[in-house]
């Protein structure tokens, strides 16, 4: 049994909809009950069990209750999947501090009260896996959403320190991080924005898909860390090598780079403070240029595979080079 936060759309959405293709039972929390319903008919559709706990994860109660919830209908959580976000897109000078509070009571404390919840039941049991949905921005701060990377900054090092005590204490308690690219999710239509073109991910693109598979596969391959997409690691690896050089670069390209040709909508409603009505699935309106599948993904998850390739690759070498040696050696 497997509960997501932020489930009623977006990454969240497509994490449901393959967490039932796989067959587990799933609980669904976030804000919105219209996508929420949208998603527990979908994963009902591909023969999973669902139980749906509207909630605001910036409310530490309500977060409990609906684990309470999910419990009672659907039985012990095995897995626990922090993905729920909201955010401000505007220069911090554009920002206001009660956007920037609530993107971090949402986004990183979110993030802390679905752990606790997960915790109050996981370690009595000394079970269980948490998921941390995180990004590259959990380790490289970008221009336009500083509210953003300071609160997946945060959940990183909260994660890190709870993983330091997990292991102390001898618990059977994984808890794993797995950081994404951009992704054409229906973030970029309802994030408040103070922009003035439309705002859009970071190129390249990937579909949320993509990062359903790879947070299915941390649940059941609880690694401590899983990077998806070259991007990301791109990213993180710059920012630990040449990270000034990183600067500059986002200076000069990241800006415009979050945002389409279109002039921005002002009367455009945003999910800040409350959900927008309705039923928003899990694509934004980025298809046509978002990727479907990432090989470095795919080389992440079967790096055993792909180690044992090396070896046996690296033997055959070795066994031919020994052969010509001996054959060199051998009087005319």
């Amino acid at each position: 049994m497997i509960v997501v936060t932020g489930a009623s759309a977006g990454i969240g959405r497509a994490t449901v909809r393959e967490l039932a293709r796989r067959g587990a039972a799933v609980g669904l929390v976030a804000r919105g009950r219209d996508g929420l319903e949208g998603a527990a008919r979908e994963a009902r559709a591909l023969g999973a069990r669902a139980a749906v706990a509207p909630a605001d994860v910036a409310d530490a109660d309500a977060v409990e209750a609906a684990a309470a919830t999910v419990e009672r209908e659907l039985g012990p959580i095995d897995v626990w999947v922090n993905a729920a976000m909201a955010t401000v897109l505007a220069r911090v000078v554009d920002s206001t501090a009660a956007e920037i509070r609530r993107t971090t009571e949402v986004t990183y404390l979110g993030y802390v009260h679905g752990t606790l919840a997960a915790l109050r039941r996981m370690v009595p049991r000394d079970r269980g896996t948490i998921v941390q949905v995180g990004s590259a921005l959990a380790y490289r701060g970008i221009p336009l959403q500083a509210a953003y990377c300071g609160a997946k900054h945060a959940i990183q090092g909260f994660t890190e320190s709870l993983r330091a005590e997990l292991r102390h204490d001898g618990s059977a308690v994984a808890i794993t991080m797995v950081h994404l690219p951009g992704v054409n999710s229906t973030q970029f239509d309802l994030v408040r924005a103070r922009l003035p073109r439309r705002p859009r991910p970071v190129a390249p693109v990937y579909q949320p898909e993509v990062a359903a598979r790879a947070i299915a596969w941390a649940a059941e391959h609880p690694r401590r860390e899983l990077w998806v997409g070259a991007p990301t690691v791109g990213v993180i690896l710059a920012d630990r090598l040449a990270p000034g050089l990183l600067e500059r670069y986002l200076a000069r390209t990241a800006v415009g780079g979050q945002q389409t040709d279109e002039p921005a909508d002002p009367e455009r409603p945003d999910y800040l403070f409350a959900p927008v009505p309705g039923d928003h699935g899990a694509h934004g309106r980025f298809d046509d240029e978002a990727r479907e599948a990432s090989l470095q993904l795919r080389a992440a998850t079967h790096r055993g595979w792909l180690l044992a390739a090396a070896g046996a690759c690296a033997g055959g070498a070795a066994a031919l080079a020994r052969r010509s040696a001996r054959r060199g050696r051998r009087p005319a």
